[in-house]
């Protein structure tokens, strides 16, 4: 779903460019708290490790937006990662995964154009992110407290955040569009197909929340708190223990296996199954070419970028090229993401530090 230069006029991408930016701005001080609020309870300083963890995410997510899967009539989808970032690191640290990966996707590989870069932000990584965020929070309020509540609010979160994706671009395109066709049908076709590229997102996410949680629940930011209720037996009945005054903290354990395991799996996806990805045109493409939206689609800046297109320049293998331009893909976003995220982490640690040697902040 990455819009390229040309299909929304300048004053309306400038007017997304500003939007995105606040939300970054935003994006950074919340996830300041939240890369805290993740870090393990009782691991002092190992609330550092939440910052290679978030950019795991980033690469992850990178990599499986690689596998475009086939939906209907000739059309694939893909990833777009809001629900799943939000979920596994939190609403903030989400919103500057996305965007990590999508800065990186229109610099290195010309996927998403540059003066588009705020409309994609705004629908990829914003909407997403926020959608989700709400929708899932609200359902694991009423659902009972579990992991697979966790798992089946995952699942619906990703299905609703995709198609209110595209209720946004479209409202973008109704202001901004550069060519003349008929919003209502565009509409109609947007939001038909990203629901069922929607169910590939709640699959893919619901899966991955799904597999955290089976292994280090205490590592998914959407399931804090979450914990089996302890059972006593009572005149030979089990009943639920009476509630602790303070809960039971997790086992300071180093995520390194996730870690690992989840980088291995971003390169695998990235640089050989990316290989039998679909095809299609995925769901903007194909609404584009339908009804007319591409007619003012401009050449890429960058399209001429040694990776361009997923593939590495001067490699003739197509297997080849386009694994290896997954594996630099995965392994750049990884390093740009971690440290974006180390750099938001040591802030906080360094205003608090400066807080706390203020006068203000002097205790008498």
């Amino acid at each position: 779903m990455h819009a390229p230069d040309g299909f929304i006029d300048v004053p309306v991408s400038a007017a997304a460019g500003v939007l995105a930016a606040g939300a970054i701005a935003v994006s950074l001080r919340g996830a300041r708290r939240e890369l805290d609020d993740t870090a393990r309870p009782g691991a002092g300083a190992g609330a550092e490790r939440t910052a290679p963890l978030a950019g795991l995410v980033a690469a992850f997510i990178f990599a499986v937006q690689m596998l475009n899967f086939p939906v209907a009539a000739g059309t694939s989808g893909h990833l777009l990662g809001g629900a799943l970032a939000a979920i596994l690191v939190g609403p903030y640290t989400g919103v500057l995964c996305v965007s990590v990966v999508l800065l990186l996707q229109s610099v290195l590989f010309a996927d998403g154009g540059l003066t588009a870069l705020g409309v994609n932000i705004t629908t990829m990584a914003l909407t997403t992110t926020v959608v989700a965020y709400a929708l899932f929070r609200g359902l694991v309020k009423v659902l009972p407290r579990s992991r697979r509540s966790v798992t089946a609010a995952s699942f619906v979160a990703a299905l609703v955040s995709v198609p209110a994706s595209a209720v946004v671009f479209t409202l973008l395109y109704a202001v901004g569009g550069t060519t003349d066709v008929s919003i209502g049908k565009v509409a109609t076709a947007m939001v038909g197909v990203h629901v069922l590229i929607g169910l590939g997102e709640a699959a893919i996410t619901a899966l991955t929340v799904g597999a955290v949680i089976a292994v280090r629940p205490d590592l998914v930011h959407g399931a804090r708190g979450l914990r089996q209720k302890l059972k006593l037996r009572v005149n030979g009945e089990l009943v639920d223990a009476p509630e602790t005054a303070e809960p039971v903290p997790a086992p300071a354990r180093s995520p390194r296996r996730v870690w690992t395991a989840g980088l291995v799996t971003s390169l695998v996806l990235a640089g050989f199954v990316s290989f039998y990805a679909s095809a299609n045109p995925d769901g903007l493409e194909k609404v584009a070419a339908d009804h007319g939206i591409d007619k003012q689609a401009e050449e890429h800046a960058v399209a001429d970028s040694p990776l361009a297109d997923y593939g590495v320049k001067d490699v003739d293998d197509a297997r080849l090229s386009g694994g290896l331009a997954g594996v630099i893909g995965v392994g750049v976003t990884v390093v740009a993401g971690t440290g974006v995220f180390w750099a938001v982490r040591r802030r906080r640690t360094t205003d608090e530090q400066a807080e706390a040697t203020s006068p203000a902040g002097t205790s008498v």
